[in-house]
């Protein structure tokens, strides 16, 4: 009986994901539309669908401390598409992310990141390191935060990835103040690889926020404090299964 259920359950969770994907897909589109017309309104216009997702995905989000008002880079681990869903829920500023040139080559879909004035950076042109220090620059002027994922890619949630450099250059060269995040929960609630889905929660946690000026290890020092924080709320909420 319990393999039979959990192969339900299963089903399900398939069944969701493909409902999820797709609904994704379309909704994005819609934004995408409406922030080309509403050129001054494409944060308000995130906000709202982001909020919508919560709703149409079933999952709600916990918050943990608080952003940083200062604070002009934002980073944390990926685990979901539902992470950026999350923050752009939550946080109270308006995010300039950080994405890689792939996502904005997608047809029709790549205009998430021009709709909104994101930057899109390609990994293999050492020239994409100038162009994302300009408009870093640029978008932090407007009063945006700058949203970045250190790992580059996707994670499984149980462990910090090594960061890539990119999230370091910006933040010394530009001198900003770097506030870490840990996302958990997300990959559950949307597993795009395996294309699963379910309800549940979202916790966003916010860490003490880093001026790099102050400590020329710091990158270091983030990642290792992002894992121990990790594993930390991993145990943690195991122990209370």
């Amino acid at each position: 009986m319990e393999k039979l259920d959990g192969h339900r359950v299963k089903i399900l969770s398939k069944i969701r994901g493909i409902y999820t994907i797709i609904e994704f897909v379309v909704t994005v589109l819609m934004v995408i539309v409406l922030m080309y017309i509403f050129r001054q309104s494409t944060h308000t216009i995130r906000k709202t669908w982001a909020w919508m997702q919560t709703y149409f995905m079933g999952f709600s989000i916990k918050q943990t401390g608080i952003p940083l008002e200062s604070a002009t880079l934002l980073v944390m681990n990926h685990q979901s598409l539902i992470d950026i869903v999350a923050l752009e829920k939550i946080y109270p500023k308006d995010l300039c992310w950080v994405a890689k040139k792939e996502i904005q080559d997608i047809p029709l879909f790549g205009h998430i990141i021009n709709a909104p004035r994101m930057i899109a950076i390609d990994r293999k042109d050492k020239r994409s390191i100038i162009k994302m220090l300009k408009l870093g620059k640029e978008r932090i002027e407007e009063g945006r935060v700058i949203a970045m994922f250190p790992e580059g890619t996707r994670g499984r949630g149980t462990n910090i990835l090594k960061f890539q450099s990119g999230a370091k250059i910006l933040a010394e060269k530009l001198e900003l103040i770097v506030q870490p995040a840990l996302i958990l929960g997300a990959r559950r609630v949307f597993d795009s690889q395996n294309l699963e889905a379910h309800s549940g929660e979202v916790h966003v946690i916010y860490l003490e926020p880093i001026n790099p000026k102050e400590d020329e290890n710091w990158y270091e020092k983030l990642h290792q404090t992002m894992q121990e924080r990790l594993a930390y709320e991993l145990a943690n909420t195991s122990s209370h299964r």
